[in-house]
């Protein structure tokens, strides 16, 4: 295709080259690797999500290969050929070598290796080489495919996508967790969540969703914590209850893992990921979930400790065969102060949460859309309605019965290809320590 004179540069697809077989194809790319057979030499190409295996021969190919080593990027031409000893089934006979650039330096990790063999910190520490890596890059091409998978369910659902600020007055939690910056000459705060615009965006989208970055300033330093994450948030009116929510949510999760078999197969085969089946999940009710734990350490019984949601999801696994269990129905004097009190229970609140693998990766439920109703809640949990005006400005003008969730991606990605901390699952992560690269 001609745009303005210039013919658009396509990316490597590999399906094409298939088909191309017999034909010559250009192709921009990294040098993977290099094999030198002697007479000849193999040099894998690293192109955006392949590693394509390529043969110069001076035989075949006037240009010479010197220089062309491990990290140059090369425009190579060459026949396409079926090669069932090939990782991807074909090569590439090369018969022009263009060296594109050659580093400066040499990479500081093993990036041809299918495991880069180094520890946590260092991997972050050379992010951008290790990125590098066929099975590290693997996680955030399948990360794309939670997320498509997640917009395209919301957008399908006749959700809106919404983009809401991250530069606050207030927080949406309140506490401790959230950090502060100046803002000229006011305090300004990250926000901890897209919940107040998304409440308020349902009284005219009826159901938004939002994928944006979510802040908490808490001083966690394990391996299911980060400070700066994705969320994926999604807020749906005229519900009945708070299990409309959690339907919808099962429903996107259904449609996310058969999206994400038939589009990222090759991902999941080089992570070896195991993809759930989503059918029907089971839902118990926080009271109930706390008597079922007997021999748990945990004393906070007004949430989950992490011991908890492990033995919540193997009691799930054993008595419903599924890897996702909703608790539901959590004490209403917990924040947040948004959710609706259980009507028949006032003791607790209309809120779940969802574990997947023996971890936390939703919060929801239903809201307080009443006016006078969320007033006094807020003034229970000892807050002052006036630091909320605008926020209150939803309520005072009329909204409908709604509810919603937040998701966080990293720990769904984390769960969902088996990896041992979320930071693995986050490009760039941010946490207690970390503020670079």
């Amino acid at each position: 295709m001609l745009v303005n004179g210039k013919e658009l540069i396509e990316e490597f697809d590999l399906e094409k080259a298939k088909a191309s077989a017999g034909s010559e194809i250009t192709v921009c790319a990294c040098v993977h690797k290099v094999n030198d057979m002697g007479a000849f030499s193999f040099i894998h190409l690293r192109t955006a999500r392949y590693v394509v295996q390529s043969v110069y021969d001076s035989a075949n190919c006037s240009d010479s290969m010197e220089g062309v080593k491990e990290g140059c990027y090369v425009k190579v031409k060459g026949t396409v050929r079926a090669e069932e000893r090939a990782k991807n089934g074909i090569e590439i006979v090369i018969s022009s070598l263009e060296l594109l650039h050659k580093p400066d330096y040499d990479y500081p990790l093993h990036v041809s290796k299918w495991k880069l063999g180094c520890s946590l910190d260092i991997n972050l520490d050379n992010r951008g080489v290790a990125l590098r890596n066929p099975a590290e890059r693997a996680v955030f091409k399948f990360q794309e495919g939670v997320v498509s998978a997640f917009r395209q369910f919301m957008l399908d659902n006749k959700f809106t996508e919404i983009h809401t600020p991250k530069i606050v007055a207030q927080g949406a939690e309140g506490g401790a967790n959230i950090f502060r910056l100046d803002y000229f000459d006011n305090e300004a705060f990250l926000n901890q969540s897209p919940q107040f615009y998304k409440q308020a965006a349902v009284a005219f989208f009826d159901r938004v969703f939002e994928i944006a970055p979510v802040y908490r300033a808490e001083k966690h330093s394990t391996s299911r914590h980060l400070n700066e994450y994705i969320g994926l948030d999604f807020e749906m009116a005229f519900i009945d209850s708070m299990y409309d929510v959690m339907a919808m949510e099962t429903a996107m999760l259904r449609y996310m893992m058969t999206y994400l078999k038939e589009n990222y197969a090759p991902e999941i085969a080089m992570l070896k990921a195991d993809i759930p089946e989503v059918n029907e999940i089971p839902a118990i009710k926080f009271e109930d979930a706390v008597a079922l734990i007997k021999g748990s350490k945990s004393k906070n019984k007004f949430d989950l400790e992490p011991e908890d949601e492990v033995f919540l999801c193997e009691w799930a696994k054993k008595e419903h065969g599924t890897e996702f269990v909703f608790v539901t129905n959590f004490p209403s004097s917990k924040p947040p102060f948004y959710a609706m009190d259980d009507k028949g229970d006032p003791r607790t609140a209309c809120k779940f949460d969802l574990l997947f693998r023996g971890l936390e990766i939703t919060t929801g439920g239903q809201r307080i859309h009443d006016y006078n109703e969320q007033l006094e809640k807020m003034k229970r949990q000892g807050l002052d309605p006036e630091d909320f005006k605008y926020y209150l400005d939803s309520h005072k003008y009329g909204l409908p019965p709604h509810g919603g969730l937040g998701i966080g991606l990293e720990r769904l990605v984390m769960k969902l290809l088996g990896l041992q901390n979320v930071r693995q699952a986050s490009m760039f992560p941010r946490d207690l320590s970390r503020l670079t690269p």
